[in-house]
């Protein structure tokens, strides 16, 4: 059990800590934003590169902070019946829900944007938009990343589940 905890511990710290740094892109997304519509709507130019800035940071913000919002418990959930269960019977749907559902996706996402990413960095990608942004690699080789933050996060709230139950069968 001792394993348990320091794996929580560990995890929750390091995802805390790259979603407080990840929330910092939203300002830097707002900043980005401003800016656009200032230089299209004042000075009646525009950018590719900034309009795709844009989306590469709203990327990163959703793909590198899915990790913090699971630990957080602030991610979508169908609360008809979970809201109603006790903590144990909370702490059972948790398990089963990432041993079948959530551990599985991260995996078969690691797995599956292996090549994707690979490919991307061999050919050099960028964008197919003149004045597009180049190092459309970079972007593409967070998919992975952010899926391994995600497991790291689902691991965690796996073990949290099983001292939920044993500590409620102990009693």
């Amino acid at each position: 059990m001792n394993f348990l905890k320091r794996y929580i511990d560990f995890a929750d710290k390091f995802i805390s800590t790259t979603g407080r740094a990840v929330a910092w892109l939203t300002t830097v997304l707002v900043l980005v934003v401003c800016y656009d519509v200032f230089t299209r709507y004042f000075l009646k130019s525009s950018s590719v590169a900034v309009q795709e800035m844009e989306w590469h940071l709203f990327a990163l913000i959703f793909l590198l902070g899915a990790a913090y919002t699971l630990k957080t418990e602030n991610h979508v959930r169908v609360d008809v019946f979970y809201s109603k269960l006790s903590e144990r019977g909370k702490a059972w749907v948790n398990l089963f829900g990432t041993l079948l559902f959530l551990i599985p996706f991260c995996l078969m996402l690691i797995y599956a944007s292996k090549n994707f990413v690979i490919n991307s960095f061999n050919i050099g990608e960028t964008s197919p938009d003149p004045g597009g942004l180049p190092g459309r690699y970079i972007l593409k080789s967070i998919i992975p990343i952010a899926f391994f933050l995600l497991l790291i996060q689902s691991i965690s709230l796996m073990f949290k589940s099983i001292l939920t139950i044993a500590a409620r069968k102990n009693k």
